[in-house]
């Protein structure tokens, strides 16, 4: 069989074709690296259910035989904004269903709106909704005492470095 399709190859060819046949480990690699350069080099049609998905079909809901990496539509977009004590007080959840509650630990501000039934008005966590809860969090405490929104007593200075890991 070697000896038949030598005569159809180059001279210069057969050196290599000879070496591929020899040895099992040459013909198992030389059976894969042939279709993968067939493949780059005749990519498939655009029917074809190899191809990429255009945007309509990656978007769409109906699961297919392709893989999507595009998103059902884009991630909300973040505004940076300045909070100040009473600015942060007014999303604490209480103006209705769909208010925005946040919160603050250690100068960082995070939106919490998901957790509505944590950090609603009628959370377990809601003490914390609309406040600076970085000493309340750092001393795992839910009394109003521990952080009344004053900047004395949101600062961290006087909690260990213990107590402020665990907040953060």
């Amino acid at each position: 069989m070697g000896q038949l399709l030598s005569t159809f190859l180059p001279p210069w060819a057969r050196p290599y074709w000879q070496s591929i046949i020899e040895n099992p480990l040459n013909l198992a690699l030389f059976g894969v690296c042939v279709p993968l350069g067939v493949f780059l080099l005749w990519p498939p049609e655009s029917s074809s259910p190899l191809s990429m998905p255009s945007v309509k079909e990656a978007r769409s809901v109906v699961p297919t035989a392709q893989y999507s990496t595009l998103p059902a539509e884009h991630a909300k977009s973040i505004e940076w904004i300045r909070y100040t004590p009473r600015t942060l007080a007014l999303h604490d959840g209480t103006q209705g269903e769909h208010s925005q509650i946040l919160l603050a630990i250690d100068g960082h501000v995070f939106d919490v709106s998901s957790g509505r039934n944590f950090y609603g008005p009628r959370g377990p966590y809601g003490n914390f909704a609309g406040r600076d809860a970085s000493r309340g969090m750092a001393k795992q405490s839910f009394a109003l005492g521990v952080y009344i929104v004053t900047h004395a007593q949101t600062s961290l200075r006087r909690l260990t470095n213990l107590s402020i890991r665990s907040a953060i």
